[in-house]
């Protein structure tokens, strides 16, 4: 643990694909408060300032007909390059903390919140990984989350490679992490584990 909170903030860290998603629905359903930082992202995206920054570095192409963000086409245009991806977390990322932020305090005054968990892809590539006190990493077989993300975003092996070229390596977040867990297993495994990670994680252990 690294702060004083009264109630833990748990940050997930894993691969594209890897589930963090799914185990942070798991600690939901155990009490944790969730702040999802793409639900916050997708959010902002209908803020008129932000749909102006983004309209001056990347045009109106990445609008529909209806002037509101056409995902596909934003990250087409923010992922073709390193630099166009910064560009895109300057305007982001800072907005996105604030709500986070907001959220992580609004869950510790909530009675019924046992503890927080922050479900953000990019956890240690921003200085959102400063608002944890403990981490957790799930460990997926590369194959495993090809497939999933093959069958979820209708990703090929080469988008995959080419987003995680533009995150932290796995293994410096496994390094990272407190707790790790398998989830290439059964869905009652992974649960399992979750209960016994967050449990040790209450007990401040």
């Amino acid at each position: 643990m690294t702060t004083a909170r009264d109630k833990p903030v748990i940050g997930l860290l894993g691969g594209i694909g890897s589930g963090k998603s799914t185990v942070a629905a798991e600690l939901a359903a155990l009490g944790c408060g969730c702040v999802d930082a793409d639900t916050i992202g997708h959010e902002l995206l209908k803020d008129p300032q932000v749909k102006a920054e983004l309209a001056e570095r990347w045009g109106q192409g990445i609008f529909d007909e209806a002037g509101n963000v056409n995902r596909k086409a934003l990250a087409e245009a923010a992922f073709a390059s390193r630099q166009e991806t910064d560009a895109l977390n300057i305007i982001m990322h800072p907005r996105i903390r604030r709500r986070m932020v907001d959220q992580i305090d609004a869950f510790g005054a909530d009675p019924s919140a046992r503890a927080v968990v922050i479900d953000a892809a990019l956890l240690l590539e921003t200085d959102w990984h400063e608002l944890c006190d403990v981490f957790i990493f799930i460990s997926t077989p590369e194959d495993l989350r090809a497939e999933r993300v093959r069958q979820v975003r209708g990703w090929d092996s080469r988008t995959l490679k080419r987003r995680e070229n533009l995150q932290i390596p796995l293994d410096i977040k496994a390094d990272k992490a407190d707790y790790t867990v398998n989830n290439s297993l059964s869905e009652s495994s992974l649960r399992e584990q979750i209960r016994l990670v967050f449990h040790r994680i209450i007990q401040g252990k």
